[in-house]
């Protein structure tokens, strides 16, 4: 049977460098990071060499970067930090972010009772910057948390230009950014970003690991306590090889990212254009079929088909090797509707299936013309 993997918006396959080199460092460097002796200062040194690696594709200083288990901890360390301990009294945020945004503001809320505010979209999904400013005019001790890069429709937030109306009202700005670190650049020096979250297993990296931006001088405090690691704002032995793993796939996905991202971009462009010719009224959900406006790496499509033939298409999918998800990854084995497309979509439209397809640069067009060959044969069938 063939096997084509796209869900990669969900995770990403391992790159063969990023294997040899973590490979290398579980047998190499074992020592706890916070040893004083010869095998400890050794890891020590690795993880600062990382540190100040990662702060460097983003301009910003070593000191900044706080690993984490990934982007759901960064994102949970900014917004809970933010409350308790910064005087956050509102979180401004949107009904299509990622849940580890959405839950733990409602947790907040519950725990402390902040404020929550949710930003206009537009009907393709993306963010009205002029409701956010009046949003932000009316505010008093505010936390603004929009995603780069939306995970399940791809489409691109203007963070320079949020950032600097947070900046101009007062507000602190934390930004999501799982999908966009590794495929697009940003240079945090020149965008006012307060906290920044990201996961390693997005861009080819070793799952269970991330890091959160914290502007120095925040004030942010942690959440997890026990020990001094990561400069006291986060307590617990560092995961040195999944660490190196990260930087080896930061630092991989850098170096390649002008020809990848044209690779990828080709085959997106591809693959729209080939559903478009061979399944005429196939829809595409939020800004995802705008190239300009929307990420390189996924296409999340809306099929005409039946409502009672509707619950098949993955068992179909499944069924002929072919990996995506019918929503983000952490919907994906739930019966409920797509939180996303559930703030977009129409009622009709929401009857309808809709599929997220995200690629990288392991992809074909071979691939893509398999995929469309399956999906038209289950439409027509």
């Amino acid at each position: 049977m063939k096997s084509v993997y796209l869900d990669n918006a969900a995770t990403t396959a391992l790159r063969p460098q990023v294997i040899d080199r973590m490979t290398e460092v579980l047998k190499e460097n074992f020592g706890n990071a916070s040893s004083t002796h010869s095998f400890g200062r050794s890891s020590k040194a690795l993880l600062e060499q990382c540190r100040k690696n990662i702060a460097s594709y983003f301009n910003v200083s070593p000191g900044e970067i706080v690993f984490t288990s990934g982007g759901t901890e960064a994102d949970n360390l900014a917004l809970r930090s933010a409350v308790r301990d910064l005087g956050v009294t509102e979180i401004i945020t949107s009904l299509i972010e990622h849940h580890a945004v959405i839950h733990t503001a409602e947790q907040l809320q519950n725990e402390y009772g902040v404020k929550i505010n949710f930003v206009e979209v537009d009907i393709n999904g993306f963010i009205n910057y002029d409701h956010l400013e009046e949003l932000l005019k009316r505010s008093d001790k505010a936390l603004v948390s929009l995603m780069h890069i939306n995970n399940e429709i791809g489409n691109i937030l203007d963070i320079e230009k949020v950032a600097k109306l947070c900046e101009s009202y007062g507000a602190l700005f934390h930004t999501d950014t799982v999908q966009s670190i590794g495929h697009f650049k940003l240079d945090l020096d020149k965008i006012p970003v307060d906290f920044l979250a990201a996961s390693a297993h997005k861009f080819h990296g070793p799952k269970g690991v991330g890091f959160c931006f914290i502007r120095k001088e925040s004030g942010l405090k942690p959440l997890i306590f026990g020990g001094e690691q990561e400069r006291g704002y986060r307590a617990g032995t560092e995961s040195i090889h999944n660490i190196v793993g990260m930087d080896e796939a930061l630092g991989q996905a850098y170096k390649k990212l002008e020809k990848e991202h044209e690779y990828v971009l080709g085959l997106k462009s591809y693959f729209i254009e080939r559903l478009q010719h061979i399944i005429p009224r196939v829809g595409f959900n939020g800004g995802c079929n705008d190239l300009e406006n929307s990420t390189y790496t996924l296409v999340n499509i809306c099929l005409p088909i039946n409502p009672e033939k509707a619950p098949m298409l993955q068992f179909q999918l499944d069924l002929k090797g072919i990996a995506c998800s019918k929503g983000s990854a952490c919907q994906s084995g739930s019966s409920q509707q797509s939180h996303v497309l559930s703030a977009i979509l129409n009622k009709d439209d929401l009857m309808k299936p809709s599929v997220r397809f995200s690629f990288s640069s392991f992809n074909t067009k071979e691939e893509l013309d398999y995929v469309i060959d399956v999906l038209n044969e289950f439409v027509n069938s």
